[in-house]
């Protein structure tokens, strides 16, 4: 029988690949779009990872959502230098979600406030996506848009905190293997899995149309 991080790779693959090769990270990624759109979804991130790590704390005691609450992982201060960088100092100023955005948030905002096992979905979606496939957008950015290496712009996508990502991962496999959660809620986690790749293409798909390629 497959382990539970095996599952929970397999059944959120299709989302996965749907997430990663909507229209505007494809563009995004080859070039044809401007700093400004990368900007934007710098901003766009700023919202998710402010309702993930805001629930991070009150979660830290949790039998079930606890192990997973990492201090080395949080994103919200690179993300806040990163906008620093891209916008001004008065980045706050401008700072915007797009409805999909909210959404997005709200869900992750709800599963920290009340369904602790839901949050996990939403915590290994985002962090091991950054640890992940996170290097090729950094390596992209540095290349496109000539930000230094591993500095301002794309701090987001640096962990320099965690030394060996690959051990990183296969010890947060691990903790995936061993959640305290039965059958049925384990199913319920994988759903919830899908639904968090579900409402970051929702994000993708609004900002391919705040950002739609001239023909």
């Amino acid at each position: 029988m497959d382990s539970f991080s095996t599952l929970i790779r397999t059944a959120s693959h299709e989302q996965h690949v749907e997430a990663e090769t909507s229209t505007f990270m494809s563009d995004l990624l080859g070039g044809r779009l401007g700093v400004e759109a990368y900007a934007r979804y710098t901003e766009q991130l700023w919202f998710v990872y402010a309702a993930l790590e805001a629930g991070a704390g009150r979660l830290a005691s949790d039998p079930v959502a606890g192990p997973f609450v990492r201090p080395e992982l949080f994103r919200l201060p690179a993300l806040e230098r990163d906008l620093a960088h891209l916008r001004g100092a008065g980045w706050r100023s401008g700072l915007s979600a797009l409805p999909a955005t909210e959404a997005y948030a709200a869900r992750v905002r709800e599963c920290a406030d009340r369904w602790p096992a839901g949050y996990i979905a939403h915590h290994y979606t985002r962090y091991l996506g950054d640890l992940s496939g996170g290097q090729i957008i950094r390596d992209k950015a540095e290349r496109t848009w000539g930000f230094e290496r591993k500095g301002d712009g794309v701090r987001f996508y640096v962990f320099e905190e965690i030394g060996n990502p690959a051990a990183f991962k296969r010890e947060y496999r691990e903790l995936l293997d061993g959640v305290r959660a039965d059958d049925l809620e384990k199913q319920r986690i994988v759903s919830e899995c899908k639904r968090a790749f579900a409402l970051n293409t929702d994000v993708f798909r609004a900002l391919g149309e705040e950002f739609p390629l001239s023909a």
